[in-house]
């Protein structure tokens, strides 16, 4: 697998540099790809939650938005 790029570009000049991730920029990609990766798990999480408790109560996400309104 080849390593991931990254562009710079120097706003006043228009200068484009394309170039391998060094270790840095490279855990940082790593660590914000869990952080997504931790925060989209915990959506589904919290929507099979409120589905489970919808279903105990016996009433649709319509239906609860009527009793807390």
């Amino acid at each position: 697998m080849a390593k991931p790029m990254i562009k710079l570009v120097n706003a006043e000049t228009g200068e484009e540099i394309i170039r391998d991730m060094n270790a840095e920029e490279l855990a940082q990609l790593k660590a914000d790809s869990q952080e997504l990766l931790n925060k989209e798990n915990y959506k589904s999480e919290q929507e099979l939650a409120k589905a489970a408790l919808l279903t105990k109560l016996g009433i649709s996400a319509e239906e609860a938005v009527l009793l807390l309104s």
